[in-house]
């Protein structure tokens, strides 16, 4: 028995493992920590039912009825609007640019039309590019609106009840007419696949030099720590090139996804994003001691950005201060650029907010990583 097993070597083994554990300190707090950060982060942040979307009016009266017809669509919980009053041209701009999910057109003269018992109609234009979030505030407008109109014409209750049900609301579920999954889901996977390969790969490049002790030669080569960053990375935006193709062409074929933008334009960003990813992993390397670390601060940086991006779950559905929590991820900023660009044909001024966000993220990881690397091997 004793040759088999012994409780004496099993202790010193644990004992072993724990001053291991209590020795690696980043693994540690991460098993730790990490479990209970994304509970509590996800758990309050995703809602698959987004309320309090922004919406747009575009209204040039401001009678009693336009007013019923704002409020009530206000108190359903789906709509909020934060642009009131605004011409049809900026409108479109706010729509194509992703600032609000709905407009809504009331003609001038929808009060006249009311009261001499014409047919009067409201256009509801969704942005559909995410069939998710548009489905729950369109499937209440019928009643929500022509209750909101039997309230407001008052006593006259049968003239009230045909003008309310004479009333139409038009919905046009813009960029997406059919609500199509994939339309949304497979351009926001192209960004996906980046991340996760860019980054991880990246994220190994100077810990498997000391693991495999080849560090010390690395240092001794007569090249800066910029020269030796960008002869890490620079490989692996052809490996993304190569897969960015790839998924572009896959979308076409197997999924029909419309582009309607502008293909330079769409390389130009992808490129942006994937010199992000790749600075971002090597930033990771320079943290990490051993490839494992690097594995697990990947991951650490992965799952969130994938569920508060807006990939999965529609962003504005998630609390305010979890929408500024995933404004910190270039993936959040790519997919809006993306899904602009291939669905909404937008071009550069609707997107170059985005755009500025993803060179400030490539600039803010290279400065990081050139800050972190060490020329000796302490």
């Amino acid at each position: 028995m004793g040759r088999f097993f012994s409780f004496g070597r099993l202790f010193a083994m644990l004992a072993k493992e724990s001053i291991q554990m209590r020795r690696d300190r980043i693994t540690f707090a991460m098993m730790l920590g990490i479990p209970l950060i994304q509970l509590v982060l996800f758990g309050f942040a995703i809602n698959t039912d987004p309320k309090g979307l922004p919406a747009a009016l575009v209204s040039a009266s401001q009678d009693r009825f336009t007013r019923a017809m704002v409020s009530a669509l206000e108190l359903t919980g789906y709509y909020r609007f934060h642009k009131t009053g605004i011409s049809a041209t900026e409108a479109e701009m706010l729509i194509e640019r992703g600032d609000v999910s709905f407009v809504v057109t009331i003609p001038s003269d929808f009060a006249v039309r009311v009261q001499r018992g014409d047919r009067p109609q409201i256009l509801i234009e969704a942005d559909a590019t995410d069939p998710s979030v548009a489905s729950g505030a369109i499937s209440t407008l019928e009643t929500v609106v022509s209750n909101a109109l039997l309230r407001e014409l008052g006593t006259e209750a049968e003239t009230a009840r045909r003008a309310a049900n004479a009333m139409q609301v038009v919905v046009h579920r813009r960029y997406n007419p059919e609500g199509i999954t994939q339309y949304n889901i497979v351009p926001g996977l192209l960004g996906v696949i980046l991340q996760l390969t860019m980054v991880m790969m990246t994220s190994m490049a100077l810990t498997r030099e000391t693991e495999r002790g080849t560090m010390e030669n690395l240092l001794a080569m007569p090249a800066s720590a910029a020269e030796i960053m960008l002869g890490k990375i620079l490989p692996y935006l052809v490996v993304g090139a190569v897969q960015v193709v790839v998924v572009l062409v896959a979308a076409k074929l197997l999924f029909d996804v419309p582009f309607v933008g502008s293909l330079v334009l769409l390389l130009f960003c992808i490129l942006l994003f994937v010199l992000a990813l790749v600075l971002l992993g090597y930033t990771i390397s320079t943290l990490s001691r051993n490839q494992m670390q690097a594995m697990q601060l990947t991951f650490f940086f992965f799952l969130p950005s994938l569920l508060l991006s807006g990939f999965m779950f529609p962003f504005r559905g998630m609390p305010v201060w979890a929408q500024y929590f995933g404004e910190i991820f270039p993936l959040t900023h790519f997919l809006r650029v993306i899904r602009a660009i291939m669905l909404k044909g937008a071009d550069y001024p609707v997107v170059s907010g985005e755009v500025a966000a993803l060179i400030l993220f490539a600039l803010l990881f290279a400065g990081l990583a050139l800050a972190r690397f060490r020329r000796t091997l302490d």
